[in-house]
C-alpha cells in the first residue's frame, strides 16, 4: 500500500520566505542545493533561545545554563537517531560537512597516514571533500587518487572500483548524492567493499541527510558529515558522525576549554570523544535549531521527501529536453536526486542565473565547488536548479517558460 503523500501546499505555507516577489515576480527558490529555507518552528526555537534560556553550556550550575546544557545534548542525542547511530557519543557538533572532513583528515588522517599510502576520493567531489585530503597528502606524503565518471550522465564507474580501491588505500571518502549532477551512489556497497579490505570510509551526506534516509548502520560508514543549513536548520552547524572506536583513537582536533578533563603546566588529560572534539564555547542554538528541523523532516518523512524531490527533478529534467532547444543537460537521465544542472549553447551560466533573477527564479551558477568535475565534463560551469519539498511543479513550469526566454534574449 502506497502512503498518503504529505500536504505540500501546507507545509509549503511553513516557510515565510517563499511568500515575497523578487523583481517584482513571484519568489521561486530554487537554490536548495547550497541552502535550504527554514520553517517557522526552527526560527521560533532560535528566537525562544535567545528570549529565555541564553546561557553557556556544560560549565555553570545555574538553571539558565541547566536548561542549554540539556537542550545542547538532547540534540546530540536527536542527531543520533536522525542518522541511526549507535550513540549519542558518536555524534560531533561542527560548524559543517566541510569542517567534518577536515576533523576526519587532521586527526584520524595524520595519525594513520604515512608516505605512500593513498586516499580514495571520487572525480565528483565537492572542494570540501577534495582540499582536505590533498592537504593532508602534503603533510604525510600519501598520494590522492580518483575513482573516475563518465559520460555527462555522471555515474561512478563502478566497472573500475576493484582497480582503485585496494589494500594500498587507507580511507575511501566519497559524496551520497551529488551536488552538481544529482548523482545518488550506491555508498552502502562501496563502503561493504572497502571494508574487506580494512579501508575506513567517510561518507559526505551534505545532499542527502535531508532528502532521504540516512542510515549509517546500514551504510557501514566509518564517518559521515552533514550540515544544518542544508536539512531546514541553522547556518553554522554540522554533524560528525564517528564510529566510537575510531573516535577514542583519535586525537584532538583543536585545544582549548570544554574539551580537557584537566591541565596542568606540565600537561592536559582530553575528555572522551565527542566532547574532546568540540573546543570552546559551541555554538549552541544551531544545535537547537538542528533539532527542532530534524524533527520537522521526520514528521513530513524522507521516504516522501526523497520521492517528491525526484518526481520534481526528472519532470525538470524532461521539461528542459523537450521544449528548451541547444539545451545540455547533466547527470543521470533516471533515478536522479532533486537537481538539474545544464547549459545552454554560447551562453555563460552565470547570464542564465542573472537573467533568471530578474524573473523571480533563483538559480545557481558556477562551478558549484567541483572544478575538478567541471573540467572534467569539459565545461567551466553549469546553471542549477535544485528541488526541496516546498517546490512545485508549477515552478518547474515557469522555470522552464524563464529559461526558454533566456534563450530567445540570447538568439540561441
Amino acid at each position: 500500500m502506497i502512503p498518503t503523500p504529505p500536504d505540500w501546499a501546507a507545509l509549503r505555507a511553513d516557510f515565510p520566505i517563499l511568500d515575497q516577489h523578487v523583481h517584482g515576480q513571484p519568489l521561486i527558490y530554487f537554490d536548495n542545493a547550497a541552502t535550504s529555507q527554514k520553517p517557522r518552528v526552527v526560527i521560533e526555537a532560535l528566537r525562544h533561545y535567545y528570549e529565555r534560556d541564553n546561557a553557556n553550556v556544560h560549565r555553570g550550575i545555574h538553571e539558565l545554563s541547566n536548561r542549554s546544557t540539556t537542550a545542547f545534548e538532547a540534540a546530540r542525542a536527536r542527531a543520533a537517531q536522525f542518522i541511526n547511530a549507535r550513540s549519542a557519543d558518536e555524534i560531533i557538533f561542527t560548524r559543517g560537512t566541510t569542517e567534518g572532513v577536515n576533523l576526519v583528515a587532521s586527526s584520524w588522517g595524520l595519525k594513520h597516514l604515512q608516505r605512500g599510502d593513498t586516499i580514495l576520493l571520487t572525480e565528483m567531489e565537492h572542494h570540501s571533500n577534495i582540499v582536505p585530503w590533498q592537504l593532508l597528502a602534503e603533510r604525510t606524503g600519501a598520494k590522492v587518487a580518483y575513482l573516475p565518471v563518465s559520460g555527462d550522465e555522471g555515474l561512478l564507474d563502478l566497472s573500475r572500483v576493484d582497480e582503485f580501491l585496494t589494500r594500498g588505500v587507507k580511507i575511501l571518502s566519497l559524496v551520497h548524492i551529488s551536488n552538481s549532477l544529482g548523482t545518488v551512489n550506491p555508498v552502502a556497497n562501496l563502503c561493504a567493499r572497502a571494508r574487506k579490505l580494512g579501508v575506513v570510509t567517510l561518507v559526505d551526506a551534505a545532499q542527502s541527510a535531508g532528502h532521504c534516509p540516512v542510515d549509517v548502520q546500514q551504510i557501514g560508514c566509518d564517518f559521515l558529515a552533514f550540515s544544518g543549513h542544508k536539512i531546514c536548520g541553522p547556518t553554522g552547524i554540522g554533524v560528525l558522525y564517528g564510529r566510537a572506536e575510531l573516535l577514542e583513537a583519535m586525537p584532538p582536533y583543536q585545544g582549548g576549554g570544554e574539551m580537557i578533563l584537566s591541565v596542568e603546566y606540565s600537561g592536559t588529560r582530553f575528555k572522551p570523544a565527542p566532547h574532546r572534539f568540540e573546543a570552546g564555547t559551541p555554538d549552541i542554538s544551531g544545535p537547537i535549531g538542528l533539532h527542532v528541523a530534524m524533527d520537522y523532516l521526520d514528521g513530513v518523512g524522507r521516504e516522501a521527501i526523497f520521492r517528491h524531490d525526484q518526481e520534481l527533478a526528472q519532470y525538470a529534467y524532461e521539461q528542459l529536453a523537450a521544449n528548451v532547444p541547444n539545451v545540455r543537460l547533466f547527470g543521470p537521465r533516471h533515478g536522479r536526486a532533486g537537481l538539474v544542472s545544464f547549459l545552454l549553447k554560447d551562453v555563460h551560466a552565470h547570464d542564465v542565473v542573472t537573467l533568471a533573477d530578474q524573473a523571480g527564479v533563483a538559480l545557481r551558477g558556477g562551478h558549484h565547488c567541483t572544478q575538478p568535475l567541471m573540467h572534467k565534463l569539459g565545461v567551466e560551469s553549469t546553471a542549477r536548479a535544485s528541488f526541496y519539498f516546498y517546490n512545485t511543479k508549477a515552478e518547474v513550469d515557469r522555470f522552464v517558460e524563464v529559461i526558454r526566454e533566456v534563450r530567445k534574449f540570447f538568439a540561441v
